[in-house]
């Protein structure tokens, strides 16, 4: 039986798929005769998916019955379609696989100069691994956490001031950080922040702006964190009209001028709107450099951005490790683009000798050959689902979806999905929550203009679990997509 857990982090490991879904030693087995699915369930998906065609001319389905490996619906299960961020399944799938749940990505720290009292004279470095990990989101909301950890450290060592420079590594990932394929109008956008090896709080700032107290008067504008490298342009202005409401907030191109834009209603609470920068590795410098002095180690240089260390007496005084799992989780439950480059970047890196976008693909190329998903049936341009140019068939998403429930680390990729009734979680905590549907769905999302997708496994009252995928382009509502991807899962639950 598949069941959602209390607390995603809290229950990790712990068995929460149990025997009937099957993903821990492959516990299903394609043994017995394939019998036909079901009258009631071919007539329900029939009848939702018609239904669905409404809102999505372009649909295609697939349903596999994972007790038998059985096709249990399909339509249209060959269409190349554009799958937007169910493309994550394929790199957080390979991911897993190959790295494994005990990959860590590393950061490694550097000193070198001599000791004189309390200051270092001499230069400390950083050695990027690729890690999408530095941030607030796993410090309490606190970005600069690791940055005064790592003053800590220092303090333990006797140094209290580092005369010189720091030295910023991001020679893992090539120079290349936004993807060809990513409409350039929405580079502003978190959804689209630029990739490298050295990153900081997903490559994004967070404005809030909150309202004036006098209609008329400039609305307050506040970065967090508040780094020097940033400007800003407050044109937002406070307004005692709820009708006159509205905000934008984004970065000129080319630099990291923030431009704030409206007029909020004198009443509403701040509203905090991500904004991408100009350079992961100025940003992550900035950070880290602020970071330190708030730890008690104050900076008297800059950083430094190399794409390998100078040569001249370093000594690793430290690494910092980020686990794979947490990061499968963001990029799965969390949607994050930025997650899901960095880290075909790094299996490129790893697997493929170089950080690039191509020799992400050319593994993610291999991993599919290897599961019988042949080169030359899809198309697939990067790791997030961001680029319209990733197209595969519902049947293709099944047959990793399968390949993955009955893998011996099939639990721990279905822990990395989202599920029915999520409360963490905005758009999952209200989707198909209600009994009997709560819990029973763990699935991937994809949205993009005129896309929507939806796969991942379903538990039908009969206590079958299937495999699903949902592909629908040519959407004029997405909203409207999602409902009838909905109803068309809420057909294979009560019919399956």
């Amino acid at each position: 039986m598949l069941r959602a857990p209390r607390s995603r982090r809290a229950n990790r490991g712990k068995g929460w798929l149990v025997a009937g879904f099957g993903l821990v030693g492959a516990l299903t087995s394609l043994t017995g005769s394939l019998a036909a699915a079901p009258a009631p369930l071919t007539d329900a998906l029939t009848d939702s998916t018609r239904r669905a065609r409404r809102s999505a001319p372009e649909l295609a389905v697939h349903v596999v019955d994972l007790s038998t490996g059985e096709e249990a619906f399909a339509l249209d299960p060959d269409r190349r379609l554009i799958i937007a961020s169910n493309t994550k399944l394929l790199t957080t799938a390979a991911a897993l696989e190959h790295l494994g749940p005990g990959f860590f990505f590393e950061t490694r720290l550097f000193l070198r100069g001599r000791l004189q009292g309390d200051t270092l004279v001499g230069d400390m470095a950083v050695v990027g691994g690729g890690d999408p990990n530095f941030s607030g989101r796993h410090h309490y909301g606190d970005p600069l956490a690791v940055f005064r950890g790592w003053a800590e450290r220092l303090r333990e060592l006797g140094v209290r001031r580092i005369d010189g420079d720091v030295f910023l590594d991001h020679g893992a990932f090539e120079d290349l950080r936004i993807h060809p394929d990513w409409p350039r109008d929405q580079l502003s956008k978190w959804y689209e922040a630029p990739v490298d090896a050295l990153s900081f709080s997903d490559n994004s700032v967070l404005v809030r702006v909150r309202p004036g107290r006098v209609p008329g008067r400039p609305a307050k504008v506040e970065l967090l964190p508040d780094l020097d490298i940033f400007t800003v342009r407050n044109q937002a202005s406070t307004t005692s009209s709820r009708r006159r409401h509205w905000l934008a907030a984004k970065r000129r191109a080319g630099s990291n001028e923030i431009v704030v834009s409206g007029r909020l209603y004198r009443h509403v609470e701040p509203i905090d709107v991500w904004v991408t920068v100009e350079d992961p590795v100025e940003y992550f410098g900035a950070a880290m450099i602020a970071g330190l002095k708030e730890g008690g180690v104050g900076v008297s240089g800059r950083g430094v951005p190399v794409s390998e260390l100078p040569p001249g007496g370093w000594w690793n005084y430290g690494v910092h490790r980020s686990d794979l799992l947490t990061t499968l989780e963001v990029i799965n439950t969390r949607s994050q683009n930025f997650y899901a480059e960095s880290l075909l970047k790094t299996l490129g890196r790893q697997l493929c000798a170089a950080g690039t976008w191509q020799a992400g693909r050319e593994f993610l190329g291999e991993f599919l050959d290897r599961i019988g998903i042949g080169r030359g049936t899809y198309d697939l341009a990067d790791g997030s689902g961001m680029s319209r140019n990733n197209r595969f068939t519902p049947r293709q998403l099944t047959q990793l979806l399968e390949y993955m429930y009955r893998h011996p680390l099939g639990r721990e990729f279905a822990e990395t999905l989202p599920y029915s009734g999520l409360e963490s979680h905005g758009r999952w905590r209200k989707r198909l929550a209600w009994e009997p549907y709560r819990g029973r769905v763990f699935a991937k999302t994809g949205s993009l203009r005129s896309v929507s997708t939806l796969s991942g496994y379903a538990r039908g009252l009969s206590g079958k679990t299937y495999a699903f995928s949902i592909l629908c382009n040519d959407v004029p509502s997405v909203m409207d997509a999602r409902r009838a991807q909905d109803r068309i899962v809420m057909s294979l639950i009560d019919n399956g």
